[in-house]
């Protein structure tokens, strides 16, 4: 997922045992890989909890092992969600501020149409949800049509787009980003029950410490300041989790308040065990769930509100938005992206995936059959968007290819 900090080298020295070991890191920090483990991990999670170990593998994940009586008896589903998954919020974060402050969102202008174009991949699925699922009991799920799954959708165009310009690539990323934006504070403003002001402060103040210490960066000591930093980011997360607020948010504010330098290199560390372990955990365990026992006819709204709205009001939103954004600031030709580009980065925009299940087990989770049909709704809309995508890439990528291939030849002619 970051690919930003070059000056950290993943080779290992001529005549060492360990290249094998670096080179499965450096795939594991590519676009390719990553995405078909998710995909892997979340159809294994389903299968699973719908074979005869289904029983088994269910009582596993809601089994309470650590910590009785307190804030922190977390069924090990949970642990997963509102623990492991921080560390890949604390990554996207780092990124989020390196595009924000020095990278491609740093500039307004080129921020602007990305900008523009993810908030009509927001606006439209939400209006799409509550046009089918507006009742009472299945409203508050509008806000799970509305994620991109950066890794997903940087994966297929990895895959399927030799030959496609950078501008796409720069659009789509943009674009994702900014869409972790809104799925981020989504789950900060509606998500959080029964507020801990003390709990938060507690929070505030670990997360300014952690600034604070990140920044020293003592030429000694290096190794007590590393576990001081790591002490400080459990207190912080376990004091986000008391607050009452998503316990994920704590790794979005570490990642944002700490040095930049440091910040980098801890992502790049982080980002093999985030693709290669955090997210495919994740999905194993978000997809999980028991087909419910239903007619198609008898599915929810919900389940219909998502299924559609992911993949369908992301295309038209982020379309519609990324024409509009263009024309109102006059994006230069070498700049603008063609209408069937703009649509094969909707189409990619509908892999919502991980962002999209969080926010389904959130909306959802007290109501088990509910948040399963949202939860197949959600793998059912990614993966249509997937496939959609990887057709629509592969095609534009031919196009592209051959584009170049003549133009090639009429310079060489």
């Amino acid at each position: 997922m970051n690919d930003k900090n070059p000056s950290v080298s993943v080779s290992a020295p001529h005549g060492t045992g360990h290249a094998p070991a670096n080179r499965f890191v450096a795939v594991l920090r590519s676009a390719r890989l990553p995405a078909v483990m998710l995909l892997a991990a979340a159809a294994l999670g389903l299968v699973l909890a719908n074979s005869p170990a289904g029983a088994g593998l269910m009582s596993l994940l809601e089994a309470h092992p650590l910590f009785a009586g307190t804030p922190f008896e977390l069924s090990i589903a949970h642990w997963v969600s509102d623990g492991l998954l921080a560390i890949f919020f604390f990554t996207a974060a780092v990124e989020l501020r390196h595009e924000l402050t020095v990278g491609r969102l740093s500039r307004p202008k080129e921020a602007l149409v990305p900008a523009i174009a993810a908030a009509g991949g927001v606006v439209i699925p939400v209006a799409m949800y509550l046009a089918i699922a507006a009742g009472e009991g299945t409203a508050q799920g509008w806000p799970i049509p509305t994620a991109t799954d950066i890794a997903f959708a940087l994966g297929v165009l990895a895959v399927f787009g030799t030959g496609l310009p950078a501008k796409i690539r720069v659009f789509l990323l943009a674009l994702a980003i900014l869409d972790d934006i809104v799925g981020i504070i989504f789950i900060a403003v509606l998500f959080t029950a029964n507020l801990q002001i003390g709990a938060l402060v507690l929070a505030v103040v670990l997360v300014g410490l952690f600034a604070f210490l990140s920044r020293m960066r003592p030429a000694r000591l290096r190794g007590l300041w590393v576990a001081a930093l790591a002490v400080i980011a459990v207190g912080t997360w376990a004091a986000v989790l008391t607050s009452g607020v998503h316990a994920t948010i704590a790794g979005v504010a570490l990642g944002l308040a700490m040095a930049p330098r440091p910040a980098d290199r801890t992502s790049h560390v982080l980002e093999p065990a985030v693709n290669g372990l955090v997210l495919p955990v994740f999905a194993f365990v978000a997809a999980a769930v028991v087909v419910p026992a239903v007619e198609p006819t008898n599915l929810s709204p919900a389940f219909w509100g998502v299924m559609i709205a992911l993949p369908v009001g992301k295309i038209v939103g982020i379309t519609a938005a990324g024409l509009l954004g263009q024309r109102l600031l006059r994006t230069s030709a070498a700049a603008r992206l063609p209408f069937v580009d703009l649509m094969m980065a909707g189409t990619l925009g509908g892999i919502g995936f991980t962002v999209s299940l969080l926010l389904g087990q959130l909306a959802f989770g007290a109501d088990h059959e509910l948040g399963a049909e949202v939860t197949l709704a959600v793998l059912g809309g990614s993966v249509i968007a997937m496939l959609a995508s990887a057709a629509f890439v592969s095609v534009r990528a031919r196009a592209y290819r051959r584009a170049q291939s003549h133009a090639a030849r009429a310079a060489h002619d």
